[in-house]
């Protein structure tokens, strides 16, 4: 497989009130919490939950809802994290994905051979239910903890994908 994640059960700790679900997920996971790990042709890539999992959601969720959409094409993503910063484009070829990425910052800084493993391609739905794995995590803690958001438009969309 081109593209896989192991979502890891990272440590929680307790966490109050927070604006939304990005901003739960920064409080919620210690910096030296277990990281999720994505593969990415065969590369590991470590993904924080307190910093990089906390600035993607943002976009994550958007785009798997557009994934997900009958008639999916293409779409573009910009992953923004201090320690995962990358361009994704990602094309509909039938029933799988190619992704060509520009990777500009990596923990470890190894993003030429990124670079030189090329395009992932993964099945849509096989994707999809990678990142559903980071998701149920996440989500799963939010509740246990019984986190009151004050925002929760991006939680409620992430709890409707998962139950999709």
């Amino acid at each position: 497989m081109s593209f896989s994640i192991q979502a890891g059960r990272p440590a929680v700790r307790r966490c109050g009130p927070a604006t939304d679900m990005a901003d739960a997920v920064g409080e919620m996971y210690p910096s030296d919490a277990e990281d999720a790990l994505l593969v990415w042709n065969l590369v590991p890539v470590r993904l924080s939950y307190a910093h990089d999992l906390a600035a993607l959601l943002d976009d994550l969720v958007p785009l798997l809802e557009e994934l997900r959409r009958p008639g999916f094409s293409d779409a573009e993503v910009f992953w923004g994290s201090d320690t995962f910063s990358a361009e994704w484009g990602i094309v509909s070829e039938g029933d799988s994905l190619r992704i060509r990425a520009r990777w500009h910052s990596i923990l470890g800084s190894y993003e030429s051979l990124l670079a030189e493993r090329g395009d992932a391609v993964i099945p849509a739905g096989e994707f999809i239910g990678e990142w559903a794995k980071v998701l149920r995590r996440i989500v799963t803690d939010i509740e246990a903890e019984r986190v009151r958001l004050e925002d929760d438009d991006l939680f409620r969309r992430a709890k409707a994908l998962l139950a999709a």
